[in-house]
């Protein structure tokens, strides 16, 4: 961790994610490398650490010998103010060098209101944010993701955009940069237009963009005969050889989807008309059950998680699903491994899949309906009936769930207000359902949970060219599916119409929205994700500061034949195949799953091979596809095995073992976990406990994990040197071998000092020994200052959940003794460590710098040494 940030680390919310030191970090020698890549992504820890593109493409290059790429992650708000104050600029996560000192800096961009993010990140590390501003003296800016598909409103800041999927694109680009290093002809112009000569990367600078009079495009053309007009996205054709992160880094604090993502298959056969991910990431190309079922099992044993995630547009449309599930279900279910899904088909979804996915915990299931009628469901091409839907939602219910997700959108083409009141329709139909269902669980009342988003069109699809609803029209729309829902069983959670407003603005946008972005950047805005932070009205005074009306990019319908501002990409789709889709739109006609027809989109031209398994020509056609070939047998039974008893999902099958002991294990808790809560060094070391394979106990109910206690929470920024755990087990194995599995398993940070059996509780505990070290200039008499201040009553203002109040602390503490020290001063102290009493010593910390002062540069370690009973003993 850097040493500059130590002052105020403590003073932000979740210090842990900007610490480092995760278990599966990668560091390098860095005399050893030729290019060190700063991999960036524009929101917060937790985000990013979700992202298994990010995760794929830092393991993809640091496979590289020569290249060493570390994480960066957006500093959180009230960070990123101690950082300008302290004038520290944005750091890596790995060495925590300056992100300005490597060679390429990389930007994964997933959503457009991540933009001002990422340029505010660049302004944090001291880079100029437009390309023409930076010399040889800074890096290379990189950026690829979803966004890149329409890269201009980001062209003038990024110097090289990836198109596609980068496995095998980046490794192309970071050895053209080695290359031209090694054999001395780098210069940054020249890169750019040796880069631009690799099939999926577009280089903005090399491209001549011209208007016409009504602000329309007129053209985009390469400005030199050797750059290509149009660049072709990169795809991976095997996508059993592509990288997987195996060893995974393990973050130190609770991230958004915390648990193995394991990537099915890439593509889509279906062609919902709205949906960008269907259409630029065809074909569809599958991974083999063997060698999902291999990666799966490899993650889950260095990683200690126990929920697998099945990554991909739609699960059911996997061509060996059975096949697939049930080599995972050979070993997932003995060691207590959850199955979830991503959203559903509702068209696709069997009571053997629904089986399949309640092994193990229990799970809301959600299905996408996305249209409230049947017309406006032909009309995007989902290829769902209000039958198919019923009939997924009685499966769920007949396996005694009482909880189902809907997604829903409004402001799609075409809609009307019968279309909107459709929705709540719908969804008091789904309850109805609940209750025609035999074997339904009738404990509890059933839910249907709606959530809304609103209509964003976006490139590469036949939507492309449509208008989004203004924000008065969505949130219209919005009150009356409100006012249509009159059951309470129904539950309705709707996007803001503003927020989408400008993620239509950005997605459908050209270069001269860079202007606005300098200028958004400018006044500090940042994080437009986050709707604590986003505002609208700040950003129509930019739009008009900068001469720009958004609503010629959200609000607008646009002509077939007009220039789009990412026309000289090739998503593979063909323009021609979308605007029949556009056309068939207006009629409500649908077009076939790849399934049943192919419709010609032109993506399996990409490459020589015929990859999509659907187009003609494929080699392989068996398949085991859960499709339409349904009966009402097949969703509602009386007598149905896959009931669950009372103790919820997956007790009936895999019961847990009753207990034959409890085991304590002692250990040193230091580094970054020191800067994480206590509910996360518990999930951390439930992590490593999983990772053990040890024989453990397992609660009961809906959600079974491994029953472990501490003895006492440690607050955030406090190291233990003597810390105690205690868990149980169901069969016999020795202390030493108990001893040797941990040693093996727990993260760095979680250091296994003892393992033994003791009948004594925790609550025996009543004190605890800590040492505070201050790191600061100690003033004269400080020692006899700090003795007569902890004399008598020691008034603290002490916070609770609701309230703050002042309390007198002086019970709460005992033999505090002062040293200075040639550094500064250090404090021993017992401190109350019992449930009732309990005192952080952070008050302590807080009362000696009324005497000691840490200024801007100073800081305090805690250290919790032993714990003791109320008659003094160490307790054991």
């Amino acid at each position: 961790m850097r040493e500059d940030i130590k002052s105020f680390i403590t003073k932000v919310k979740k210090p842990g994610r900007y610490t480092g030191g995760e278990p599966g970090s990668i560091y390098k020698n860095k005399e050893d490398v030729a290019l060190r890549v700063a991999f960036c992504f524009p929101d917060t820890y937790e985000i990013g650490m979700s992202n298994l593109g990010m995760r794929i493409l830092t393991g993809v290059l640091n496979e590289m010998d020569k290249v060493w790429c570390e994480r960066v992650f957006a500093p959180w708000t009230d960070m990123e103010e101690e950082m300008r104050k302290h004038s520290v600029p944005l750091f890596a996560h790995e060495s925590g060098d300056n992100v300005r000192d490597f060679d390429i800096v990389a930007f994964t961009l997933q959503y457009e209101l991540c933009y001002t993010t990422a340029l505010n990140m660049l302004s944090l590390a001291g880079i100029p944010l437009r390309s023409e501003d930076r010399g040889e003296e800074y890096p290379v800016i990189l950026a690829g993701g979803p966004c890149a598909y329409n890269p201009e409103p980001m062209a003038d800041f990024v110097d090289i955009f990836s198109i596609g999927e980068g496995e095998e694109a980046l490794p192309e680009l970071a050895q053209l940069y080695i290359d031209m290093k090694e054999k001395g002809t780098y210069n940054k112009k020249d890169f750019l237009r040796a880069a631009s000569h690799i099939e999926g990367f577009y280089v903005p600078s090399l491209y001549s963009i011209s208007y016409n009079e009504d602000g329309t495009l007129s053209a985009i053309e390469p400005r030199f005969e050797d750059v290509p007009k149009t660049v072709r996205k990169r795809i991976v054709k095997d996508v059993d050889k592509a990288f997987v992160p195996t060893n995974p880094v393990l973050p130190v604090i609770e991230t958004v989807h915390d648990r193995i993502t394991l990537e099915v298959f890439r593509g889509c056969i279906r062609g919902c008309r709205f949906c960008q991910a269907g259409f630029v990431t065809r074909p569809v190309r599958e991974k083999t059950p063997d060698t999902l079922a291999a990666q799966a099992r490899e993650i889950a044993d260095n990683s200690g998680y126990d929920e697998i995630s099945m990554c991909c547009l739609s699960i059911s449309d996997y061509s060996k699903v059975n096949t697939f599930t049930d080599k995972l279900l050979e070993w997932t279910d003995d060691e207590r491994i959850n199955l979830s899904l991503p959203s559903l088909r509702a068209d696709s979804f069997t009571k053997e899949l629904m089986q399949k996915i309640s092994t193990v915990r229990s799970s809301t299931l959600t299905f996408a309906p996305e249209a409230g009628s049947q017309r406006l469901r032909d009309v995007i091409n989902k290829n769902v009936t209000e039958t198919d839907i019923l009939r997924a939602a009685g499966v769920a219910f007949g396996a005694g769930k009482n909880q189902v997700k809907l997604y829903f959108m409004n402001g799609l083409p075409y809609e009307t207000d019968e279309d909107v009141a459709g929705i709540a329709h719908l969804a008091k139909n789904v309850i109805e359902e609940y209750y025609r269902t035999p074997g339904a669980n009738r404990k509890r009342q059933p839910q249907a949970t709606l959530s809304v988003a609103c209509f964003i069109p976006k490139p590469f699809t036949p939507f492309q060219w449509e208008r989004q609803n203004t924000a008065e029209e969505l949130e219209a729309k919005q009150k009356l599916l409100l006012s249509s829902l009159t059951d309470r069983k129904i539950k309705c959670n709707y996007h803001d119409a503003k927020v989408s407003r400008l993620e239509a603005v950005f997605a459908r946008g050209n270069r001269k929205l860079g202007a606005a972005l300098e200028e958004a950047v400018r006044r500090g805005m940042t994080f437009d994700a986050w709707e604590e932070i986003f505002d609208y009205d700040k950003w129509m005074d930019v739009f008009r500061a900068t001469g720009i009306d958004p609503a010629f990019f959200a609000n607008r319908e646009m002509a077939d034949e007009e220039v789009l501002p990412w026309d000289m990409i090739d998503c593979g789709v063909s323009k021609e195949f979308l605007i029949r889709e556009r056309h068939k739109a207006r009629e409500a006609a649908t077009t076939p799953s790849c399934k049943e027809k192919c419709s010609g989109c032109g993506a399996n031209c990409l490459v020589d091979a015929k990859l999509c398994r659907w187009c003609p020509g494929h080699e392989e056609s068996e398949v085991e596809y859960l499709g339409q070939d349904i009966k009402p047998s097949d969703f509602r039974t009386e007598n149905d095995d896959s009931k669950r008893d009372g103790r919820g999902a997956g007790a009936a099958k895999n019961p847990s073992k009753k207990p034959v002991r409890a085991v304590k294990f002692r250990f040193r808790e230091t580094g970054a976990l020191t800067y994480v809560s206590h509910l996360d060094i518990n999930r951390a070391v439930m992590r490593g406990l999983v990772k053990s394979k040890l024989p453990l106990y397992y609660t009961e109910g809906f959600n079974p994990i491994p029953k472990l206690t501490f003895a006492s929470p440690l607050s955030v920024g406090c190291g233990g040197e003597n810390e105690l755990a205690r868990f149980k087990i169901v069969e016999e194995v020795s202390d030493e071998y108990i001893f040797n599995r941990l040693k093996e398993s727990m993260p760095d940070g979680i250091e296994v000092l003892e393992v033994y059996s003791s009948d004594s509780n925790f609550k025996s505990i009543a004190w605890a020994e800590n040492e505070i070290d201050f790191k600061c200039t100690v003033p004269e008499n400080a020692k006899e200052e700090l003795e007569k201040l902890f004399v008598g009553p020691v008034v603290v203002l002490k916070k609770t959940k609701s309230s703050e109040k002042e309390v007198d602390i002086s019970p709460y503490f005992k033999d505090i003794s002062f040293e200075e020290t040639r550094d500064g001063m250090k404090i021993k102290v017992f401190t109350c460590a019992d449930n009732t009493n309990y005192l952080n010593p952070e008050y302590i910390a807080g009362v000696a710098l009324k005497v000691l002062s840490e200024g801007d540069t100073g800081y305090h370690t805690i250290t919790r040494k032993q714990f003791y009973t109320a008659d003094g003993k160490v307790f054991r």
